[in-house]
């Protein structure tokens, strides 16, 4: 049962009927009353209408023996100033609900006078009334009655009248129910039958419609489901050509299958290049150490300290990208950049600085150092006999520029340059110090504290790369 509901389409399903069932009992219920709101006040009128036609003739002094009182088959009673029957259908034989359970007439009493003036001045109406005049305001209400034999519910009607000769008159007429509850009982057992089938036509409907919403969503989990056996990740859901969420949803997830595959590949030529990298010099430290163990006159020290010094420097290179894909937060420190760049042009060679006042930044200033000595380390080894580098503000941004006088970058490649373990040519060899992590890892590094790393054209006709960082003043 669990498993069941545990699914969406049960659960819409069973959202859907409930909501149909809340609203179906809601308007039957409103239905009901409103019917039987409209049949209680068509019985009320009905029952006023013959209150008043017995009023009408009362009104005009005709004699109780003579009183329509008969009229289809209806209870109707008049009773006077003090309470006692003085008129009544012929066939009445209980009556309830009207304030009177009398059936047959009694003999009405001599008038007194003063004493029934009084009496005649005010009912329970509290309408003040001049002889031969009807009430205008009738008061209901509900009862029951047996009229020859039958007995039904009823809807009652009280009229006061003011005759001439028998004081203040009280005239009870009803209508039967019959209709109202007949109706309403009716309308009870459709409902009771057609609610339930709609529900189960509603839910029905519903399981169908989620069904085939949702079959695009399981194509998808069985897929994601193979891709995980195989860990294939060239491979991608199916797309719904429906352009609904389903599509957008197949088509994130291959987005993400596309990402993560791209991630993976990246892993894994890292993973290569790495070991490819690794191997040469420490092949290289192995084989000096072996010939220097078997003979000790033939140890090259300045070579095994040189190929221990590159090892090391690989290694920190591939612990800090390590790190940079991991999504390590740089720091939040605040320095200033241009006393940076002084720093790392300090005891270089051919390295000029021009910077003009504080640049002040907020970051890793170990991390931001180490793109200032990448970047100065690749114009070194490409410059003719100059590298110049200039620190400035730029609007909210900060800017370092490295410019050298070589060669430069080519065009096509000023992207690929900052791809890890890229060497354009053989300048840029082992032996010449460069792994091809220096311009991967400063690009990394900039990305990582919401700047940027370029290269153009120098003025000088050699690269220029620019490092463009928020700045923090």
């Amino acid at each position: 049962m669990s498993r069941l509901f545990g699914s969406v389409r049960a659960r819409a399903t069973l959202g859907a009927t409930l909501v149909v069932a809340v609203a179906l009992v809601a308007a039957g219920a409103a239905v009901l009353l409103s019917l039987r709101s409209n049949l209680l006040g068509e019985a009320g009128t009905q029952a006023e209408r013959s209150a008043r036609e017995v009023a009408a003739e009362l009104a005009v002094g005709t004699a109780y023996g003579e009183l329509s009182l008969d009229v289809d088959d209806r209870p109707v009673q008049v009773v006077d100033g003090h309470g006692r029957l003085v008129a009544a259908s012929e066939d009445l034989e209980r009556i309830s609900g009207t304030g009177v359970a009398a059936v047959k007439p009694q003999q009405a009493a001599p008038r007194d006078g003063e004493d029934d003036d009084a009496d005649d001045d005010d009912d329970a109406s509290g309408e003040s009334l001049e002889p031969g005049e009807i009430g205008e305001r009738a008061t209901t209400g509900d009862g029951s009655a047996t009229v020859d034999g039958d007995t039904q519910d009823y809807r009652f009607a009280a009229v006061p009248v003011e005759t001439r000769d028998r004081g203040r008159l009280t005239v009870w007429a009803g209508a039967p129910l019959s209709a109202e509850h007949g109706a309403v009982d009716t309308a009870l057992t459709v409902m009771l039958i057609g609610f339930p089938v709609l529900l189960a036509v509603v839910a029905w409907v519903t399981w169908l419609v989620t069904r085939r919403a949702l079959r695009p969503v399981e194509g998808i989990r069985r897929e994601m489901a193979a891709i995980t056996a195989s860990e294939d990740l060239a491979r991608r859901v199916p797309v719904p050509g429906t352009h609904d969420e389903v599509a957008r949803l197949a088509s994130t997830t291959n987005e993400t299958l596309a990402a993560l595959e791209a991630s993976v590949e990246r892993q894994r030529r890292f993973v290569a290049d790495a070991s490819h990298e690794l191997r040469s010099p420490i092949a290289s430290l192995r084989t000096q150490l072996e010939v220097a163990a078997a003979h000790p006159e033939l140890l090259d020290l300045d070579g095994a300290v040189e190929d221990t010094v590159r090892l090391q420097r690989l290694a920190a290179d591939l612990l800090l990208l390590a790190r940079l894909d991991a999504g390590e937060r740089p720091a939040d420190a605040r320095f200033d950049l241009a006393a940076l760049a002084r720093e790392e042009t300090a005891g270089r060679s051919g390295v000029s600085v021009r910077a003009g006042g504080e640049v002040t930044v907020a970051g890793s200033r170990g991390q931001l150092g180490r793109v200032l000595a990448n970047l100065l380390d690749n114009a070194q080894r490409h410059a003719r006999s100059a590298v110049e580098v200039s620190v400035r503000r730029d609007g909210e941004a900060a800017v370092v520029a490295v410019a050298d006088d070589g060669e430069g970058v080519p065009a096509a490649d000023r992207e690929r340059i900052f791809e890890r373990f890229v060497r354009l040519d053989a300048a840029r060899s082992r032996d010449d110090g460069g792994a091809g992590l220096g311009l991967a890892i400063a690009r990394d590094v900039a990305l990582r504290h919401g700047g940027t790393l370029t290269v153009h054209d120098a003025p000088a006709g050699g690269a220029l790369f620019e490092l463009r960082l928020p700045g923090a003043w």
